[in-house]
This record gives structure tokens, C-alpha cells and sequence, in this order.
């Protein structure tokens, strides 16, 4: 004979057991890729739950998040993006550069993605044009090859007098080839030698920046790629240990003590994905919102690391600097 006490106790689980699950499926579930590790990367995964927060969408009550990173081996990715495609999300989230959005345009050309980026996706194949992406993929685009001829021009002004600048690349980013044509006619029409340096691992930036050093520039370039971002104090500290001014392309990296940056607000940037993502979730279509381009740029400057190398900011940088950090 079946215990009545047990038996109730069984049909009280067969019976929510069933709607526990369909309250979990009813929860929309967002893929987020990274090609780098969530350490250095907390701000901004935290700004994309700003964003998806002012949409309308708090993460863990209204949407779940799986966040899935390589750890920096871009050859990760493509399993990792079709895991996430395996598991029915309703939106997929492509960051840290080019190599997680084709990942994620191999994985899936049906899913809502998001990507942030710094080249153009048009050149790189993941929209048809700006305007109307006209696919499964929208986003930003941070335009950061754009980007470096003004960069070069502020490292022209910070060292005047230097003929040899080094710029630091990932040579596994899929748009490196494109920021190092630019760099390097960036810095033929300033009449200086672009010294080109890769690095694909952080167990290679020691031995990178001995080969930086022994090329005695001027000054350094450090190249958009999350590498870079992802591991910026790293970058940071050998900068200042060769004692090399060096110029990045966030306020992150000036905060961890870099001298200077020019570029968008990276915060900004994954709290307006986060928006976007509300956006699809809501009934929006990729292929009708346009990818984001940057309206607002900002140089930030390290006035205690400026002092360390022995260096005055002229007042052509001055004029320009919005934010100056102590």
C-alpha cells in the first residue's frame, strides 16, 4: 500500500515541477561571447545590464544571461557560439571585436545578434550596409581604424621631435591587416617610421615589448583588439617599465594608469547594446536598426604618469582633453 502522505507528496512535485520549467522557458535567454575573460571585463558586462535594465529587461527576473568566454583563444569561439545556438536563445551578443561577430555570423543567420566592434561591418561582411543592416546582425561599430591617424597625430604633438613610433598588434585579430595598412599611412604622412610589434597571447607582451624597446620609438601605438582591453594593467605596466608614452583607445586604459587615450566611451557603448538587445526583445528586427556609430569622442589624459615620463602635455592636446586624471 502507497504511503497517502508520500503519494500527495509525489503529485505535489509532478505537478510543479512542470510549471517551474515553463515559468524558466517563458524567460527570454540571451548568448553573450566574449573572446577574452570576464576579469577586466566586469564594467562593462555590468553596463549591459544598465542598458538592458533602462529597456525594460532586469537581468535574472526578466531575462537570463549565459556568458560564454574563449579566455583569449579566438579558435574557442566557434564552439562556443554554436553552445549557445544549441541552447535556443533569443538574442546572441558578439563582443570584443571582429573575430566573436563572424563567430557568430558562422553560427547562426537566423538569431537576433548584437555586436560591438571596431572595424567597419560592411568591409568585414556582417551587414549590407550601415543604415539597413538588412540581416540577422546589427550594432556598433567603434571605427577604431578611423581612429588611429588622429591618434598618431596627437602622438605627433606629445613628442615632436621622435621619427620612430612602434605600434603594438594582435596579429589573430581577422582586422589587423586593415589597422596596420592604416597606421602605417598614417604615419608616412606624418614623416614618421611605424615600427610594427605583434603579440597574440599575454605570455607574449613581455618579450614584445622588448622588442618595442630595443626599436627605441618615440612613442607607442597600441592597436584596438580585446587582448589589449582585456589584460590593460598588463599593457599598462610595461609601458611604464620601458618608460614608452603610449597612447590606447579607451579611458580604461588611462585609468589603469596609461597616459593617454582617444576613442568612445566603451561604457557607453555596452549600455547602448544592452538597449538594443531590449529593442529585439520588444518585437524589433536587426535588419532595421542601424549599426551605431560613434557621435561622441573623448581624450583623457594621465597626469601623474605624464609627470613620471617627463612629459608636458602641449596646449594642442590641452585644448582637446576632456578629462584629466590625477
Amino acid at each position: 500500500m502507497i504511503d497517502r502522505r508520500a503519494f500527495v507528496g509525489i503529485l505535489a512535485g509532478a505537478i510543479t515541477w512542470p510549471l517551474h520549467g515553463e515559468a524558466q522557458k517563458s524567460r527570454p535567454l540571451i548568448g553573450f561571447l566574449n573572446n577574452q575573460s570576464l576579469t577586466g571585463w566586469e564594467p562593462f558586462t555590468t553596463a549591459f545590464e544598465r542598458g538592458l535594465f533602462e529597456g525594460g529587461f532586469m537581468a535574472s527576473r526578466d531575462v537570463e544571461i549565459d556568458y560564454r568566454w574563449a579566455g583569449g583563444q579566438n579558435e574557442l569561439l566557434a564552439g562556443l557560439a554554436a553552445e549557445l545556438v544549441a541552447r535556443k536563445i533569443s538574442v546572441l551578443v558578439a563582443t570584443g571585436g571582429p573575430n566573436a561577430a563572424q563567430s557568430a555570423r558562422l553560427a547562426t543567420s537566423t538569431i537576433p545578434t548584437v555586436f560591438t566592434i571596431g572595424g567597419d561591418p560592411v568591409l568585414l561582411g556582417l551587414v549590407e550596409s550601415l543604415a539597413r543592416p538588412g540581416g540577422n546582425m546589427t550594432g556598433f561599430t567603434l571605427f577604431t581604424q578611423q581612429l588611429g591617424p588622429k591618434r598618431m597625430e596627437i602622438l605627433r604633438d606629445l613628442v615632436p621631435g621622435a621619427t620612430v613610433f612602434a605600434s603594438l598588434f594582435n596579429p589573430a585579430n581577422t582586422d589587423t591587416e586593415r589597422q596596420n595598412r592604416n597606421a602605417e599611412d598614417a604615419g608616412k604622412s606624418l614623416g614618421k617610421t611605424i615600427h610594427f610589434v605583434g603579440a597574440r597571447s599575454i605570455d607574449e607582451f613581455d618579450a614584445a615589448f622588448e622588442i618595442i624597446a630595443a626599436a627605441r620609438p618615440g612613442a607607442l601605438f597600441v592597436e584596438s583588439d580585446a587582448l589589449f582591453f582585456g589584460n590593460r594593467d598588463r599593457v599598462v605596466a610595461l609601458a611604464a617599465q620601458h618608460k614608452i608614452p603610449t597612447i590606447y583607445e579607451s579611458r580604461a586604459f588611462v585609468a589603469a594608469g596609461g597616459l593617454i587615450s582617444y576613442g568612445v566611451s566603451f561604457l557607453d557603448v555596452y549600455r547602448q547594446a544592452g538597449l538594443y538587445v531590449a529593442r529585439i526583445l520588444k518585437g524589433a528586427k536587426p535588419a532595421d536598426l542601424p549599426v551605431v556609430q560613434p557621435t561622441k569622442l573623448e581624450l583623457v589624459v594621465n597626469q601623474a604618469t605624464a609627470r613620471s615620463l617627463g612629459i608636458t602635455f602641449p596646449a594642442s592636446i590641452g585644448a582637446l582633453t576632456d578629462e584629466v586624471i590625477e
